[in-house]
């Protein structure tokens, strides 16, 4: 096999399918309305995707390094279930986790091209660069797009195709939308495809708790950045110290809910929407939904997208659930 020289790794554009909601819709439709609130992807600037990081490595943060433990054990289960061709990856970021699954490959002399799909080309080539260094026959072929805004000009290959959305992602959606998103993913996808997809599992509320409010407080200001993002990106006038981070547990929903709180009556001026907008001493508005699965909805979400289960990986010690599933 050739090595993949860090310069060749250049990042393939995706154009849209569908429109997607810029952010100043989003605040319009979602801010200025009853019931406050604002889609999870705005977190994600440079501070943000930092913050997360950070996140990922506190001790109360469960989900990432269980989620890894169980991916490095069911690793060459999979590449020998699957045989890939090619992996993609919707939302690799910085493709941690997918080492487990090359070395898996490198064991089992499968040598797959892969293929990174995030909205970041520079952190897709860095990534992209340091797993060619480590894996001399990989090959890293990134798109470069917003896989919320259609998957229609996805390029799909022949051969057998291995579609990973992991990190629990899929719970950030709400149940018609997550349905809705996994649906465009097996149209996208041949007979011989699979798909692995990691979810986070019910388990003890106190636990739950625990994990989105830890104790350094950085979740706290992974909230709290995105009133920065709103102030610099549309004029906004929000003061940060006039809100908490707020995260409890749904047990009736079976999901997290993450609010910022206003402590003191405020009026906030949007300079993009020539706009302003109260709010109210307790007013809150939501900034994330993570929802929770136990096997049975989980297996019953795929199935409503058309999809059958191949093999269903679970974690034991805080419940979790990584699933290989087919095209029914």
């Amino acid at each position: 096999m050739g090595i993949q020289i860090a310069n060749e790794i250049t990042c393939q554009p995706i154009r849209p399918t569908k429109s997607v909601p810029s952010l100043i819709d989003d605040v319009a439709a979602g801010l200025f309305s009853a019931q406050k609130q604002l889609p999870p992807k705005y977190f994600y600037d440079d501070r943000g995707s930092e913050l997360f990081d950070r996140i990922c490595d506190e001790p109360e943060y469960y989900p990432t390094r269980t989620e890894d433990a169980l991916l490095k054990q069911s690793a060459d289960h999979i590449i020998a279930t699957v045989e890939p061709s090619r992996i993609i990856e919707f939302g690799s970021g910085m493709s941690r986790k997918i080492r487990h699954l090359f070395d898996a490959c490198s064991k089992l002399e499968c040598y797959p091209t892969y293929v990174p799909f995030d909205v970041c080309d520079d952190v897709m080539i860095k990534s992209g660069e340091q797993l060619a260094e480590t894996y001399s026959w990989l090959n890293v072929a990134p798109l470069s797009g917003d896989y919320t805004a259609g998957l229609g000009n996805v390029p799909i290959s022949a051969g057998r195709n291995l579609l990973m959305f992991l990190g629990g992602t899929i719970g950030n959606f709400p149940e018609t939308e997550a349905v809705a998103f996994l649906s465009e993913l097996r149209d996208l996808m041949g007979i011989d495809d699979q798909l692995l997809i990691g979810a986070d599992r019910v388990k003890q509320p106190d636990v739950l708790h625990a994990a989105y409010n830890d104790v350094a407080g950085v979740t706290a200001k992974f909230n709290l950045n995105l009133l920065d993002v709103l102030n610099r990106e549309l004029g906004a006038t929000f003061d940060r110290s006039n809100f908490e981070h707020y995260a409890f547990y749904d047990p009736r929903k079976n999901q997290i809910e993450m609010h910022l709180v206003c402590m003191h009556d405020q009026e906030v001026w949007f300079e993009k929407l020539q706009r302003s907008l109260e709010f109210k001493e307790g007013e809150a508005m939501r900034t994330e939904i993570s929802r929770k699965f136990t096997r049975e909805t989980l297996e019953q979400m795929l199935l409503s997208a058309g999809f059958e289960v191949v093999s269903h990986y679970e974690a034991s010690a805080h419940p979790f659930s990584l699933v290989l599933a087919r095209p029914a």
